[in-house]
């Protein structure tokens, strides 16, 4: 792998005067999630996706506990005291990186000053975790770094606190899974309760997945996105009420789903609507149950019914979570229109964002104009496309030196 930048190395020397030799280098993919989703936070089943696409990260230990942040999208350098980690708002992109140092300081784990200068080619709140996978590229890069001898899985959940309890977003741990255990041309079956996983092969010759970006870019801790997770946890302790056993909504199976939307229209919640906790609750139920469906049909190579199960999560996301929007939902119309296209739905978080779709091959081309120009018509905004391939999860690069062009 090359990173893509002509005459990155000046850039990065002059960040981080010194050496070359002593320069490491790390990538993390962003991830697109196939189908379940809102469910990871619920304890349900999703199916994300490692992307080729990702975030870079060149990384110097410092001597003096102080660390450096520095990023190709901005000219500002951020510097922090080794002894002051702590959120502040003008340190931007640095917080999701100090997050994970925080979280690090507080398990124990000494974290010498660094310099760390970060790439990406993932658009930014596009829903394809952008943070995550800074998250997961600085977590991964430390432990190498430090020798700490962290796994994967606690790489990912390290990664999920930074953003919980450091930047203040409330997500499940599904992005910093799959960004951290990610194979190529595998979807990686989890079930967010109990972290078990099962890497699941992407039987799809002859379709690309393509990617629609809305180009209306949502930020999490602004969106309603913590406002479902509080209805859901209202629906759960309606349910608790009757059923204790009952750890999270998406345990429970859709054949008990009668008996428990009676049981919320009933009884309710306080501060919260009935009819609303009934549709976000059924969501979840079965969402989680079409991501465990739609694993078993793309390892059969199935792929026409696992589109029909992506076009069901979208109708489920727009009218019962309500989380879609005009952009997303025109683009997902404008897909199922197009030729060659035999499912796609939104994915990531919704409130903008991207869409991902399955499409023949030979029908790319015609795909993307098509849903371009029927998008435009819509929205009066104009799209932007990545077709894509599944890749590796984080890992280490080779020499700083052989990856510059």
């Amino acid at each position: 792998m090359s990173i893509p930048w002509p005459n990155l190395m000046d850039q990065i020397l002059a960040f981080s005067p010194g050496h070359p030799g002593e320069l490491r280098a790390y990538f993390a993919p962003g991830r697109v999630n196939l189908i379940g989703e809102h469910t990871d936070y619920n304890g349900g089943y999703v199916l994300p996706a490692a992307l080729t696409m990702g975030t870079w990260l060149v990384a110097r230990p410092r001597a003096d506990r102080q660390f450096r942040f520095a990023t190709t999208f901005s000219h500002h350098v951020v510097e922090v005291d080794a002894d002051d980690v702590r959120f502040r708002p003008e340190q931007d992109f640095a917080n999701y990186p100090l997050g994970v140092i925080d979280v690090l300081n507080r398990r124990g784990v000494n974290v010498p000053g660094m310099d760390l200068y970060f790439l990406g080619d993932l658009p930014i709140g596009a829903g394809l975790s952008s943070s995550a996978s800074v998250e997961v590229v600085t977590a991964f890069a430390i432990n190498d770094l430090v020798g700490a001898g962290l796994d994967r899985e606690t790489l990912a959940v390290i990664a999920q606190q930074a953003e919980n309890e450091f930047v203040g977003v409330s997500c499940g741990v599904m992005d910093q899974f799959s960004v951290a255990m990610g194979k190529k041309d595998m979807a990686l079956s989890l079930n967010c309760l109990t972290l078990a996983y099962e890497l699941v092969p992407v039987h799809s010759q002859g379709y690309r997945l393509v990617i629609a970006n809305s180009n209306v870019p949502r930020k999490l801790s602004g969106s309603k996105y913590n406002e479902r997770r509080a209805e859901c946890e209202a629906a759960l302790a309606v349910i608790q009420r009757r059923f204790p056993e009952v750890q999270a909504l998406a345990e429970i199976e859709p054949s008990r789903w009668a008996e428990v939307e009676a049981i919320l229209r009933a009884e309710g919640a306080p501060g919260f609507d009935a009819e609303t906790l009934v549709r976000r609750a059924r969501h979840v139920v079965m969402e989680s149950y079409r991501a465990r469906q739609a694993a078993r049909l793309l390892a059969e190579g199935n792929i026409e019914a696992f589109g029909e199960l992506m076009n069901a999560s979208h109708q489920s996301l727009r009218e019962d979570y309500e989380v879609t929007g005009e952009a997303l939902d025109a683009l997902v119309e404008a897909a199922w229109s197009a030729e060659g296209c035999i499912g796609s739905r939104m994915t990531g978080a919704g409130f903008g964002g991207c869409t991902v779709s399955l499409v023949r091959e030979d029908a790319v081309e015609a795909f993307t104009t098509h849903v371009e120009a029927a998008y435009q018509r819509a929205t009066g905004r104009a799209p932007s496309f990545y077709v894509t391939d599944i890749g590796d999860g984080v890992h280490a690069l080779p020499a700083l030196d052989a990856l510059v062009r």
